[in-house]
């Protein structure tokens, strides 16, 4: 046994062809027993940072690359042999991406690649649709020697190896003399390789209905363009037995293997620097910014309970070095009130009386009591995230403002995984196994049950996979230096627009730092009737324009307004349900609206969490808690889990996590299918439990508790920005409903109805 080393396999983001997630390819190979997985997805680099923190949680080597099509549609894979390789790989798919736009994106050019490489990719001659398999069939065995002559001269002899990804069936000796000659003709090793689109015998059925969508025909009529292995990760052991004639080739992808692994770890970008006054650091701007906008909000002098919580906020954020960020924040926000375009900060960045203070967010946290480390704790080692409502009709000047200010090499926006539709994956897997449109146009029309088992379970695992990328609702990404030598970057679809091939996780995990420029059209309401306001002399009682930040607290009529839901128009709380829940909920503060915002959505109604908050807010279900400890974090809402951060202020109370566990159990809340990476942190969970005391069956239900919550949870933050906004239309209505309307006409279309 020589330590073999997968060098060519697929992962789902090999759209339409492969069938795990990266995050179970490392998995499978960790399982079979191999040293170490290349991940060569086609044309980019899409998997890649899930692949790699999946790998450093297994203890598997990982080889970054990807597989390129080719302007004859051929297929070249390349290994990067150093983060070199890796800025040379992402500069090659971006360049050609950027030039050819959308259409031609996958179509390389083999001496564009060669320009690119440098010495730093390994060059394997690919499967059955790869160059020199090509010109052997077409051109015969001399041709194709030179071909692989013109690959060294082109690439570096040692950087070209002949790939012999044999499928271990019946006739398959001929083409493994004839590739092994090759190799022996022109001085080059010969690699075993599974060419692997699955992990396993389980995911293969699902691998090979992908092909049938992809030829468009059914299984049964494409058995000669099924892989007879059925190509998935195989052991060292297998991988012998079908190499047998040339067991050397297992060994060569072994030994070649070892040579490529490096600390792949990208170089870490870092954000632009912020503009400062000369004489002015960045920790000292900001902190004279952060004061002078609390005399402006608080008063001056400013009270002692928010100049305590500023300076805390101010230590951490000059501790860990994000002054910069924040900065880079407020001249977003400032470009965006000097227009005349209206912003709010949401999510945790209400969390945060600093954020308040610089005009980033209207929402109190001083006065609400909010938990400022939901936004940033000392442990933390990402930055964290400030999301920008911004007007609907006014957002595309933003996001312009902002490729012009940092540049377009510097900027790009965050992509969004797009998996299947429930309807789409039921129409594949019907036609995949042999049933007309007919049938299952349908069965899109019967509820699942009644679905014949084969097509429910096939439509189920393509509901899981991703079917191709989109563009993030609003993030965008900086750098202080060029993207695209940290990730491969696309044209969008929309003109002016350039996309990184990541999502939100995998952008975090390479350390892109994410701003979400997210479009809100209430903003453009509101910003319609305080300027109609203006306009006609109405003023708050301190003689300035009635805005956002200076609306009365705790207004009655706002809450009267709302008990009888008389809401058609108000923000987030217009929809027949909402309309349905606040007369039950009677709202009396506006922690109320900040509860009825995160009730009535589809994770707590789906986790059945309405009925018993209402039941006991109404007096007809006693309050009760699983265990005393958890008496804390819930009591605000009645004993009812409703936000992620009670979610970690239980962790904290009953199972005694950390700054640094808090935040690894605040990644899981964020990632997609949560519960999977939480199962992570159920030993530490369940012992600390146990060593307070509590019961085994409590422990169970606390953790199922938790772990169903966290499918749903909203963010509070994220609750009291919505419920400003909720209060602040409430208030325009109330006092002001023909400036109200007129401002929700002009700004169509928005809202419910």
């Amino acid at each position: 046994m020589s330590g073999y080393i997968e060098l060519h396999a697929h992962s789902a983001y090999s759209f339409a062809v492969g069938a795990c997630s990266p995050r179970e390819m490392v998995r499978g190979a960790k399982k079979l027993g191999l040293s170490g997985l290349a991940l060569l997805d086609y044309d980019g680099v899409y998997g890649l940072m899930e692949a790699r923190a999946a790998a450093r949680e297994a203890g598997l080597a990982f080889l970054p690359g990807c597989e390129f099509t080719l302007e004859d549609e051929t297929h070249l894979p390349v290994i990067c042999r150093s983060d070199q390789g890796y800025s040379a790989l992402t500069g090659a798919i971006s360049a050609h991406h950027l030039a050819a736009g959308r259409r031609e994106a996958d179509r390389q050019n083999l001496d564009a690649l060669a320009s690119w490489a440098k010495g730093q990719w390994l060059v394997l001659t690919g499967t059955r649709a790869g160059l020199l398999r090509r010109v052997l069939k077409h051109s015969g065995i001399a041709a194709a020697a030179r071909f692989l002559e013109q690959l060294k001269e082109m690439f570096g002899a040692e950087n070209v190896a002949v790939e012999a990804a044999l499928a271990g069936f019946d006739g398959e000796e001929r083409l493994a003399a004839q590739l092994d000659h090759l190799a022996r003709k022109t001085k080059l090793p010969l690699v075993a390789t599974s060419a692997a689109r699955c992990a396993n015998p389980a995911s293969q059925r699902l691998a090979d209905v992908m092909t049938a969508t992809r030829l468009a025909r059914p299984l049964d009529k494409i058995q000669d363009d099924l892989p007879a292995c059925h190509a998935m990760l195989r052991s060292e052991a297998e991988m012998l037995r079908i190499h047998r004639q040339f067991p050397g080739a297992v060994d060569n992808a072994a030994q070649i293997g070892k040579d490529l692994i490096f600390d792949f770890s990208t170089p870490v970008p870092h954000l632009p620097l912020a503009r400062v006054p000369p004489g002015y650091s960045a920790d000292s701007y900001l902190e004279q910014l952060s004061w002078q906008g609390a005399r402006s909000r608080y008063g001056d002098p400013v009270p002692e309970k928010a100049a305590n919580t500023i300076r805390q906020e101010l230590k951490v954020i000059f501790q860990k070095g994000f002054s910069g960020y924040f900065l880079i924040v407020k001249e977003i926000v400032d470009y965006c009130f000097s227009s005349g375009i209206y912003v709010q900060g949401r999510g945790s960045a209400a969390n945060s009386a600093v954020c308040y203070c610089l005009g980033i967010t209207a929402v109190d946290a001083v006065r609400h009591q909010m938990l400022f480390d939901r936004f940033l704790t000392p442990d933390r080692k990402d930055l964290p995230d400030i999301d920008l409502d911004i007007e609907s009709n006014q957002r595309e000047k933003v996001l312009q403002h902002v490729y012009a200010k940092y540049g377009r090499e510097n900027a790009a926006q965050v992509a969004n995984v797009i998996s299947y539709r429930p309807r789409a994956a039921l129409k594949d897997a019907s036609r995949a196994l042999g049933y007309d449109a007919k049938t299952a146009a349908k069965w899109a029309r019967l509820d699942r049950k009644a679905l014949p088992e084969n097509v429910r379970k096939i439509a189920g695992q393509l509901q899981k996979l991703p079917r191709h990328l989109g563009i993030h609702c609003g993030g965008m990404v900086l750098s202080d230096k060029p993207l695209t030598e940290v990730a491969a970057i696309n044209s969008a679809n929309m003109p002016g627009r350039t996309v990184v091939q990541w999502d939100k996780d995998s952008c975090a995990e390479a350390g892109l730092v994410k701003i979400d420029l997210l479009s809100l059209g209430m903003m453009g309401a509101l910003r319609t009737a305080f300027e109609t306001l203006e306009a006609r002399g109405e003023k708050s009682p301190s003689g300035k324009p009635w805005r956002l930040h200076n609306l009365p607290p705790e207004d009655p009529r706002v809450y009267q307004l709302l008990q009888v839901a008389d809401t058609v128009g108000v923000f987030q709380v217009e929809s027949r349900a909402q309309m349905s829940t606040l007369p039950r909920l009677k709202p009396k503060c506006f922690y109320d609206l900040v509860v009825e915002v995160a009730l009535i959505r589809p994770g707590p109604i789906q986790g059945q969490a309405v009925n018993p908050y209402l039941a006991r807010r109404l007096g007809r279900e006693k309050v009760t808690y699983l265990h005393p400890l958890l008496k804390p974090a819930l009591e605000r809402t009645l004993g009812v889990p409703l936000f992620q951060e009670q979610l970690m202020r239980i962790a904290k109370d009953a199972a005694g996590f950390n700054g640094s566990q808090s935040d690894n159990l605040r990644r899981a809340m964020g990632r997609k299918n949560p519960g999977e990476h939480l199962a992570d942190l159920r030993a530490e969970f369940f012992r600390v439990m146990e060593k307070n005391q509590i019961s085994p069956p409590v422990q169970e239900k606390i953790w199922a508790q938790m772990s169903g919550f966290a499918e749903f949870g909203f963010p509070e933050s994220h609750a009291f920005s919505f419920a400003y906004l909720v209060y602040a239309s409430a208030w325009l209505k109330a006092y002001y409903p023909a400036v109200f309307y007129a401002a929700i006409l002009a700004n169509q279309p928005m809202g419910f109805y």
